[in-house]
């Protein structure tokens, strides 16, 4: 008796799970519509409170037309001064930051719309001898969280221009020691951190 009435428990409670089983719920849900775009990107920006100019890209993929996630990465093309020399007599700095990028568009069919976004990552900061010289000396890594706002034109299905503004935010910046071990400050997380002005071109599938 004891296998038959273990047989029907069982059997009774695969009948009732379905029942009492909630829908799981999603972050996204429905039919997923993807998308993607990349572009050059411009920013300016001040370092050591001179007006610099950044270049690079950004990129990703749009899920339902609302929400990106992606790449950008920038580079500085500008000659901007060190508060110090470095070790080799080099006047100017050499900055570069990226990482993952997120973006919400809101009302993103409208010709004209806007969007939110936030830049987490990381970057370096160094010594070269002029705006063409390779640097000579990595000098120090850093962290950056970068939030901003932007408006958005669609010109055509394929290509849109962006512009809007965001805050650098800087945190891990130390003072390195040249080879005596005296303190040789490159610059400080205030120096690097501000407010910027973005342009990018957008071409791909919205």
């Amino acid at each position: 008796m004891k296998p038959i009435v273990a047989t029907l428990l069982m059997l009774s409670l695969f009948t009732v799970l379905p029942l009492t089983a909630q829908e799981e719920e999603t972050l996204v849900s429905g039919p997923v519509e993807s998308g993607g775009f990349g572009g050059p990107s411009l920013r300016i920006t001040k370092i050591n409170g001179e007006t610099a100019v950044l270049v690079g890209g950004r990129g990703g993929w749009i899920i339902n037309h609302v929400f990106m996630i992606g790449g950008a990465g920038y580079g500085l093309v500008t000659r901007n001064a060190a508060k110090t020399p470095g070790l080799l007599g080099e006047k100017d700095l050499d900055v570069g930051y990226g990482g993952l990028e997120m973006e919400y568009y809101v009302n993103p069919n409208d010709l004209i719309h806007g969007s939110v976004r936030l830049l987490l990552g990381g970057g370096g900061v160094a010594y070269r001898e002029d705006v063409m010289a390779t640097s000579h000396r990595d000098m120090d890594g850093f962290f950056v969280a970068e939030p901003g706002v932007s408006i958005n034109l669609n010109v055509t299905h394929f290509f849109r221009i962006s512009a809007g503004a965001s805050y650098r935010i800087v945190t891990g910046v130390d003072a390195p020691t040249d080879i005596l071990g005296h303190p040789a400050p490159l610059t400080s997380n205030a120096d690097l951190s501000g407010p910027s002005a973005l342009l990018t071109l957008k071409f791909g599938k919205f």
